[in-house]
C-alpha cells in the first residue's frame, strides 16, 4: 500500500493500541509524504493512528517543551547547527504595542493608524494620518494612504515589538490593512525581518465557513486580540465592545460614543484631524490599560506554559489535552485511538440539576464541590488508557473502578488522574506564590478536560468516558443531599431545596442567628468531606479527592417559580449576603443579570427585590415606575439589545423582534452582519431599530412583558402581585 514512497520504512513498535494489540511504526523523510500516505490509507478503509500530528508538535510535546525551551548548539547566523533542546521554566518580558486604525464607514478608505505603549515610565504615542498639511507635533501626516502605509510598516519594523495587541485587531485592523496593501500591491510586512520575505507577510486562516473570523500568524511576532483573550481567560461582560469593557474595568471610556460614532469620526477627519488623532490613540491606550489592569499578557504566557500552545492560539482545548497527555501515553506503551474520526457522536448527559422548592427563605447555605469534575476524574480513576486496560485486560475486580455505560477503569496504571493531581498541586503553588495568571490558566485547562473527553473532535472521544464523569456527578449531588437531610445539625434538621451540577442549597429551618448558620455551614462541610473519604475507601478502595466547601450563607433567599407555573425554576435565584459588614443582594439567572432584558426591567427588579428582602415598602416604587413609563420619562431605558446569530437572509419563518428591527435597519441602508448587536424598541407597529424609530412606543408591552415578570416572582412570595398594586393606576391610563 505504501510502495509509492521509497523513502519511508516501517518497523515493529514497542507500542500497543487501545485493544492492546501491537502496532507498526512507519517513518517518512518528508512531512508531505506522511500526509499523502495517511490520506491514502484513510481512503482505503484503514485507520492510521496519530497520523494528523505535525512532526514539529510531536518533537516539542515528546520533550515536554511548553513555552520555555533551552537550546544548546553551535550558532550560525540565526540558526543552530545540530542543537539539543530541552524544556525550561522561562517567563519572557515581552515588548508589546497597542495599535488601532480609523477608517471610513464604507470601502477601503484609511484615515489614520495609532500606536501606543508604555516603556517603563515613558509613554510612546504615534499617529500616522492622511493629511495634506501638518496636524500637530504628535501626528505624522502623509498626502495619501500608500505613503502612510509604507511609513507605518517601516516604523513598526524599527520599533520591533514582540506582541501586537488591539481590539478586534485581527479581524478588523490587520485584515483591513492587508486588503489595503493588496490594493496598492505592497507587502503587508508585519513579521520580523531576516526571516525571509514570506515570513514577514501574515498567514491567514479562516476559522468559520462564512469567513467572519480569521486567524493571523506572522514570523517573529504574535498578534493578540483583547476580546478573544478575555474570553479565553473566562471573563464575562455584558458586551465585549471596547467602550463597555473599558467602563467596567477602567472606569474610562472612548472619546466618541453613541450610535453615530462612524459619522462623527468622518466629520473629525474632514474638519478636526487633531481631535481624531486624540480619539485614535486614546483607543490604543484603553486597550493597553485593560491588558495591564487584568495582567492579560502574563495570563497568555502562563497559558502557553501550561498547555504548550502558542500565545495567540485561543481555544485549542483538544490540542492542549493532546500536548499534555500523548507523551505520557507513549511512555506507558500505547498510541492514541481515532475517536475523532467516528461518525457516531453520542452526547453525554449534562450536569445534574435538582428540582427546586420555590419560596422565600431565611438562612440558606450553599455548599460547593471544588472543581467537581476534575475531582471525580482523580477519585474514580477516569482515564482513556485506564479504560482500555480495564476493558481488555484480565485484571482482578479489586484493581478496577466501575464507571457508567459498561466502563471499567484500572486503578493503576492511569494517566489523567495523576496529571490532574500534578496540575492541582501546581495551581496551589501558584496561588501560594500569588501568581494569579498562572493559577487561572491551570484552573481553565483542568476544567477543560471533561469537555475535551466529551467532544467529537477529540481522538480519545468515547461516550463512556464523559458519561462516567457526569453520571457520577449526578450521584454525588443526590447522595450528598440525602446525607445532609439525615443529619442533626446543632439540634436541628436541614432541608436541601436545590442542587445544581456541583452545589447544594441547604435551608436551615430553625437557625436562630447568622452566626449559628455560619457555624453549621463550616461543620457540615467538614462532615461531608470525612463521609466521602470513608465511603469511597470502603466501596471502591480509592482515596477521595472530593472537596466540598461552605461557600455562601444567604441570610434571605428567593427560589422563584417558573413563569405561569407553581413548579420551581432552575438556575434562577436571588438572595442577601453580608460581606465586611455590608449586606448585598445577589442575582443568578434572573432578569437583573440577563442582557436580553431592558435596562428598565433590570434596575426595577433590583430595586423591588431589595425592598422586599429588607422589608421596606415597595408599592410606591411600582406606582411611580408605571407613571414615569407612561409619561415617556423612561424611554432611554426601554431599548432591547440582542445579537444576530445568523445572516439576515437566513431568517425566513418565525422572525423574532430583533431580526424584524434588523431588517428595517437594512432597508434604510445599514450594513447588517451576522454577530452584530441589534438595538430596538417595541412600538405600536412592532419592533423598530433605535436609529429609525417611526412609531410611538408600546408602553403596555413594557408593563406586561418587562415590569410585571421582573417582580412577580418575589411578590408572589409575600402574597402580592404587580397587577394587584398597579391595577387602579393602570385603569386611569
Amino acid at each position: 500500500m505504501l510502495k509509492p514512497w521509497p523513502n519511508c520504512y516501517s518497523k515493529p513498535g514497542q507500542l500497543r493500541n487501545f485493544e492492546l494489540q501491537p502496532v507498526v511504526a512507519v517513518y517518512f523523510q518528508q512531512q508531505r509524504d506522511m500526509r499523502a500516505a495517511s490520506d491514502l490509507l484513510l481512503a482505503n478503509g484503514y485507520s492510521p493512528l496519530e497520523c494528523d500530528i505535525k512532526p514539529s508538535d510531536r518533537f516539542l510535546m515528546e520533550r515536554f517543551i511548553r513555552g520555555g525551551m533551552a537550546v544548546r548548539g553551535q550558532p550560525q547566523g540565526n540558526r543552530f547547527i545540530n542543537p539539543s533542546v530541552k524544556a525550561c521554566d522561562y517567563r519572557p518580558q515581552l515588548k508589546c504595542l497597542s495599535i488601532d486604525i480609523e477608517t471610513a464607514m464604507q470601502g477601503l478608505s484609511l484615515y489614520s493608524i495609532s500606536a501606543y505603549a508604555m516603556q517603563g515610565d515613558s509613554c510612546l504615542s504615534e499617529t500616522f494620518m492622511v493629511s495634506s498639511e501638518p496636524v500637530n507635533e504628535h501626528v505624522r501626516h502623509f498626502p495619501n494612504e500608500l505613503l502612510l502605509l509604507k511609513a507605518f510598516l517601516a516604523w513598526l519594523q524599527d520599533y520591533d515589538p514582540d506582541v501586537i495587541i488591539g481590539w478586534n485587531v485581527v479581524n478588523f485592523d490587520c485584515w483591513f490593512l492587508a486588503q489595503l496593501c493588496e490594493q496598492y500591491r505592497i507587502p503587508f510586512t508585519l513579521g520580523r525581518k531576516g526571516l525571509g520575505s514570506e515570513g514577514e507577510v501574515p498567514h491567514w486562516r479562516l476559522l468559520d465557513e462564512e469567513g467572519g473570523r480569521r486567524a493571523c500568524s506572522v514570523a517573529g511576532r504574535v498578534i493578540i486580540d483583547g476580546i478573544e483573550l478575555l474570553k479565553a481567560a473566562t471573563y464575562r461582560f455584558e458586551s465585549f465592545a471596547l467602550n463597555a469593557v473599558a467602563k467596567k474595568v477602567l472606569g474610562d471610556a472612548k472619546l466618541i460614543q453613541g450610535q453615530h460614532r462612524g459619522d462623527s469620526i468622518t466629520e473629525l477627519f474632514l474638519h478636526d484631524k487633531a481631535a481624531l488623532a486624540l480619539y485614535n490613540v486614546h483607543d490604543c491606550k484603553l486597550v493597553w490599560d485593560i491588558f495591564t489592569r487584568l495582567n492579560l499578557i502574563a495570563f497568555a504566557i502562563a497559558r502557553t506554559c501550561s498547555t504548550g500552545l502558542p500565545l495567540d492560539r485561543i481555544g485549542g482545548s483538544v490540542a492542549s489535552f493532546d500536548f499534555r497527555y500523548l507523551p505520557l501515553l507513549h511512555r506507558q506503551g500505547f498510541v492514541a485511538p481515532n475517536g475523532h474520526l467516528s461518525d457516531e457522536v453520542e452526547a453525554s448527559p449534562g450536569g445534574f440539576v435538582m428540582d427546586s422548592q420555590p419560596g422565600l427563605y431565611q438562612h440558606v447555605l450553599v455548599l460547593d464541590f471544588k472543581s467537581l469534575y476534575p475531582s471525580i476524574i482523580r477519585s474514580f480513576k477516569i482515564d482513556p488508557m485506564g479504560m482500555a486496560i480495564g476493558l481488555h485486560s484480565e485484571l482482578d475486580q479489586s484493581q478496577l473502578v466501575p464507571g457508567f455505560k459498561g466502563a471499567w477503569f484500572s486503578k493503576s496504571p492511569s494517566i489523567l488522574p495523576d496529571l490532574i493531581e500534578e496540575l492541582w498541586q501546581w495551581r496551589d503553588q501558584a496561588k501560594a506564590n500569588n501568581d494569579l495568571p498562572l493559577s487561572q490558566a491551570i484552573k481553565i485547562i483542568m476544567s477543560s478536560f471533561y469537555g475535551v473527553l466529551g467532544s467529537g473532535g477529540c481522538r480519545f472521544f468515547d461516550p463512556r468516558l464523559a458519561t462516567s464523569i457526569t453520571k457520577r456527578g449526578h450521584q454525588i449531588i443526590q447522595q450528598t443531599a440525602e446525607y445532609i437531610e439525615r443529619q442533626l445539625l446543632q439540634g436541628q434538621r436541614a432541608k436541601v431545596i436545590y442542587g445544581d451540577t456541583d452545589s447544594v442549597f441547604v435551608w436551615l429551618q430553625q437557625a436562630q442567628s447568622n452566626e449559628q448558620a455560619q457555624a453549621i455551614g463550616a461543620e457540615l462541610a467538614q462532615q461531608l468531606n470525612r463521609w466521602w473519604q470513608q465511603r469511597l475507601q470502603k466501596e471502591y478502595g480509592v482515596s477521595s479527592a472530593l472537596e466540598i466547601e461552605f461557600e455562601t450563607h444567604f441570610q434571605k433567599f428567593l427560589m422563584p417559580t417558573m413563569r405561569g407555573s407553581e413548579q420551581g425554576s432552575k438556575k434562577r435565584y436571588a438572595g442577601v449576603i453580608e460581606r465586611d459588614g455590608v449586606k448585598k443582594v445577589i442575582f443568578k439567572g434572573l432578569e437583573n443579570v440577563r442582557t436580553d432584558w431592558t435596562p428598565l426591567a433590570r434596575q426595577f427588579q433590583e430595586t423591588v427585590f431589595s425592598q422586599v428582602f429588607f422589608e421596606q415598602p415597595y408599592q410606591q416604587t411600582l406606582l411611580n415606575t408605571v407613571a414615569q413609563l407612561q409619561a415617556g420619562e423612561l424611554d432611554a431605558q426601554l431599548v432591547y439589545r440582542k445579537r444576530l446569530r445568523r445572516k439576515l437572509k437566513d431568517y425566513q419563518r418565525n422572525i423574532p423582534p430583533h431580526v424584524q428591527a434588523a431588517q428595517k435597519a437594512a432597508a434604510q441602508g445599514d450594513d447588517i452582519r451576522r454577530g452584530d448587536w441589534i438595538e430596538y424598541l417595541i412600538t405600536l407597529n412592532g419592533a423598530e431599530p433605535v436609529n429609525y424609530q417611526q412609531s410611538r412606543i408600546d408602553y403596555q408591552h413594557y408593563i406586561d412583558k418587562q415590569l410585571a415578570p421582573a417582580v412577580d416572582s418575589i411578590l408572589h412570595c409575600v402574597n402580592d402581585s404587580f397587577a394587584n398594586v398597579t391595577s387602579q393606576q393602570l385603569s386611569i391610563f
